[in-house]
């Protein structure tokens, strides 16, 4: 797989480097921890390309940031570290492609470094633990700049863009502390908001709830005094579109500010998902029905299937069969693909400038079987499907907020038309859900 493979959040107090520290940090011991394992997953990454966005480099209020020289260079000797220097080489091949890609988003992107660049802490810092994970790898340093939460996510995109089209593995690393009023003794002074901000974000970083994060209380934001959001922003656009799998590894705010360690692995999509992805977007743009190039094992079989299309976070499109009603699955996948973007009555079509901004997954169903009661039904396992004479209503295991089987047939009912006191037949069914 290439592009984004990797992401992740890391703080950057300076004290967290030892030397600076002088055992201070051992107060942040479950941050300095993460940090450990943080490095072993990126080193297992492997790499090609670094992009680190820092709060405190050189900036632009109206413009992203992004170094064009050739290297970049600095050290914590400032902070009253002894060393080490760091050096790394820019990589100039991703720094076209993103610049290209911004301009052709229209995201204002400036360079902050032309001749040379002196990193900052919010690098350094968490570089004292990251470097053996990339010594050696090119470096591009980046920082945002005060337009939209959006426009930072379209940035995030426009970098996702730019690392496919070079061909590379790259990893992207948010830096960013949370909220500086945690405490009465903090930095920025104490407000209880602060508490509230690091609560809810975690929340939804630990579900990759982009919806969630992009959808914050402005003045909750502004309450928490952070310094990392707009980091983590850039990142989950960057991961926007991808298979991925959020860890927190670690969260403390013994100092009064919330120090945040996540990691986000990026897997390859499924071919199942790769299909219906390429579907919608070929009828959506094109207007034409695709036809699959080849069929993978589990195309080639014969089973119900639906197709879900999430924008941010929210439902954007769901349709499906629950017993086959095509050749093989790959045609089933394409049926329902196009149906789930363009037939959805809950929704209007989607336009050609919504298809950057979608996630699919893709529901494989194993054929409906009788149940006598409903001790037999499990929400999290089965689907289910209610039945009185031509109506039917089915819903999909394990989805949020539908914890009891009582809720699961309530939910089939209404979709059916089918009043509580009608008697009905259930039946259920797995799933094998590819993302």
């Amino acid at each position: 797989m290439t592009g984004i493979t990797f992401g992740c959040s890391v703080p950057h107090p300076p004290l967290m480097v030892p030397d600076i520290g002088r055992g201070g940090e051992k107060r942040i011991s479950a941050t300095l921890e993460a940090m450990e394992k943080l490095a072993d997953k990126l080193a297992q990454q492997n790499p090609e390309t670094i992009l680190v966005i820092s709060p405190h480099g050189a900036s632009h209020p109206g413009a992203m940031g992004i170094v064009t020289a050739k290297s970049s260079s600095g050290n914590l000797r400032n902070w009253g570290a002894s060393g080490p220097d760091y050096h790394f080489d820019n990589d100039l091949s991703m720094v076209s492609a993103i610049e290209q890609e911004a301009d052709a988003a229209d995201i204002p992107l400036q360079s902050i470094g032309e001749t040379g660049y002196d990193i900052d802490h919010g690098v350094l810092a968490p570089m004292y633990y990251l470097f053996r994970a990339v010594k050696g790898i090119p470096m591009v340093p980046l920082t945002f700049c005060w337009l939209p939460l959006s426009t930072h996510f379209a940035f995030g995109q426009a970098i996702s863009r730019a690392a496919t089209e070079t061909g590379k593995r790259v990893a992207l690393i948010a830096s960013g502390d949370l909220s500086h009023r945690l405490i009465p003794s903090a930095p920025a002074g104490y407000d209880p908001q602060g508490k509230v901000f690091d609560e809810k974000l975690v929340d939804a970083l630990s579900r990759l709830d982009t919806h969630a994060v992009l959808n914050l209380d402005e003045d909750l934001i502004k309450h928490a005094g952070e310094c990392g959001l707009r980091s983590i922003v850039i990142l989950l656009g960057a991961l926007q579109g991808l298979s991925v799998t959020p860890h927190i590894l670690s969260y403390e705010g013994p100092f009064g500010v919330g120090y945040l360690v996540a990691s986000f692995e990026a897997k390859e999509l499924s071919p199942l998902v790769q299909l219906a992805k390429k579907t919608v977007e070929t009828f959506v743009n094109e207007g034409k029905v695709i036809k699959p190039e080849e069929l993978t094992p589990e195309m080639k079989e014969k089973a119900g299937v639906f197709v879900s299309i999430h924008k941010h976070g929210e439902l954007r499109g769901c349709i499906g069969t629950f017993e086959p009603q095509q050749r093989n699955v790959g045609a089933e996948i394409i049926t329902n693909a196009i149906s789930s973007a363009t037939r959805d009555p809950r929704f209007p079509p989607i336009a050609p400038n919504e298809l950057k901004d979608l996630d699919y997954s893709v529901d494989v169903l194993t054929s409906p079987e009788p149940v006598e009661n409903q001790d037999q039904l499990d929400p999290k396992k089965y689907g289910v499907i209610v039945e009185s004479g031509f109506r039917r209503g089915l819903l999909l295991p394990d989805l949020e907020g539908v914890d009891s089987v009582d809720y699961q047939i309530d939910i089939c009912r209404q979709k059916a038309g089918i009043m509580p006191d009608e008697p009905v037949k259930l039946y259920r069914f797995e799933v094998k859900r590819y993302k």
